[in-house]
C-alpha cells in the first residue's frame, strides 16, 4: 500500500488509473477500498494484487514510469515484500533481508539488534559469520519441526555472561540433547549447522535452476540502504552529513544536496557489495553466489543433479 501511495504522490498513478481512488497518504477509506477490491479480484485491487515486483514492470510498460526509481522505492526482493524493519543503518540486516533464499523476512537472520545496539558484529568478517550461522541455525528449526521461541525469546538468567550471548548457547545445547535423545544420534553444535548447510545449499541451487539465486538477485532496493529522495535525506540530514564527514572525509557544507545524496549512495552501495563478497566467501560460494563444488563435496551434497546446475557457473 505504501508503494501504491508513493506512486500516486509521484504522479505514476492518478484517479483515472486507480478507478477513481485517491491514494494519497493517510486516505484510509481509499486504502480499505483497494483491499476489498483486491479480495474480490476486481477493479484497481486486481492490479494491486500483483505485488510490487510485477507492479514495477507493469508501471514501466503501461505508464512510462522510471524503472530505476521504482527499483529504488519498491520494497521487494525475489518477489517478496519486505518485513517491516528499517535496515538503513544496519548493514547486517540489509544482508539478512536481501540475501535470503525466499526473500526479505527476518526468519533467517534478525541481526539488527546485534548490529546497531550491541555492536557485536562491527567488521565485514563478523557480519559474514553472523549471516552464515544464524540462517543455518534458524533453518534447523524447520528441519526438526521445532519452535524457535524457547531459543532466544526466553533466555537463561546468566545468558549475558556467556561467550556468545546472541546464540544463547545453553539452549543450543538443550536442542542438541533433545535431538540426540530422540534419534539416538551423536551430533554436536557443528554438525547441527552442517545439517542445515546441506539443505540451505540445496535450496540455493534449486533457486538457481529456476532462474534466480545469483548475486544480482541478492541486490536490494536502495531505500533499504539509504535515502532515495531529497526529503528522505533532509529528514535525517544531521546523521547523513555526519557520515559523510567521518566515513568519507567530505565537507557537506561545500556540497549540494544532490552531491551529498550521490556520495552517500556510492558509499553505502559499495559497503553492501563488500558484505556480499564476505558472506559468499564464508558460505563457500563463488563471488556470484553459487555454491562451490568442493564445498558441496565437503557437505556430502555433491549430488549429480546439483553438480549439473552449478558446474557451468563455477
Amino acid at each position: 500500500m505504501a508503494f501504491l501511495m508513493e506512486c500516486y504522490q509521484r504522479g505514476i498513478l492518478n484517479k483515472e488509473r486507480t478507478g477513481g481512488l485517491e491514494l494519497t497518504w493517510g486516505n484510509t477509506a481509499a486504502a480499505y477500498e483497494v483491499i476489498h477490491q483486491l479480495a474480490r479480484n476486481e477493479g484497481f485491487g486486481k492490479l494491486a494484487g500483483m505485488g510490487i515486483r510485477k507492479l514495477k514492470k507493469y508501471f514501466v510498460e503501461h505508464f512510462g514510469a522510471d524503472e530505476k526509481l521504482l527499483n529504488d522505492i519498491g520494497m521487494e526482493n525475489k518477489g517478496l515484500e519486505y518485513s517491516q524493519y528499517v535496515s538503513k543503518e544496519s548493514l547486517a540486516q540489509q544482508g539478512g533481508y536481501a540475501m535470503t533464499n525466499k526473500g526479505p523476512q527476518h526468519d533467517e537472520a534478525w541481526l539488527i539488534f546485534m548490529d546497531m545496539v550491541n555492536n557485536q558484529i562491527p567488521t565485514f568478517e563478523a557480519k559474514a559469520e553472523a549471516l552464515h550461522y544464524f540462517p543455518m541455525f534458524r533453518t534447523w528449526f524447520g528441519l526438526q519441526g521445532l519452535c524457535k521461541l524457547p531459543w532466544n525469546d526466553v533466555e537463561p538468567e546468566n545468558n549475558h555472561t556467556t561467550k556468545e550471548p546472541a546464540k544463547v548457547p545453553e539452549h543450543v545445547d538443550n536442542y542438541i540433547t533433545i535431538f540426540n535423545a530422540v534419534t539416538g544420534g551423536h551430533i554436536d553444535n557443528k554438525e547441527l549447522i552442517r545439517q542445515s548447510e546441506r539443505v540451505y545449499n540445496f535450496q540455493r541451487i534449486f533457486n538457481i535452476r529456476r532462474g534466480y539465486g545469483l548475486r544480482k538477485q541478492d541486490a536490494q532496493p536502495y531505500r533499504a540502504a539509504g535515502p532515495v529522495s531529497k526529503e528522505e535525506y533532509e529528514s535525517r540530514s544531521e546523521r547523513y552529513d555526519k557520515q559523510l564527514k567521518e566515513a568519507l572525509k567530505l565537507d557537506p557544507a561545500k556540497m549540494s544536496l544532490e552531491e551529498k545524496i550521490s556520495a552517500l549512495r556510492k558509499y553505502r552501495e559499495d559497503r553492501y557489495e563488500q558484505l556480499l563478497d564476505a558472506v559468499y566467501l564464508r558460505r563457500g560460494w563463488t563471488s556470484n553466489g553459487v555454491p562451490k563444488i568442493e564445498h558441496l563435496k565437503d557437505l556430502g551434497m555433491d549430488l549429480p543433479e546439483l553438480i549439473e546446475v552449478v558446474k557451468p557457473l563455477q
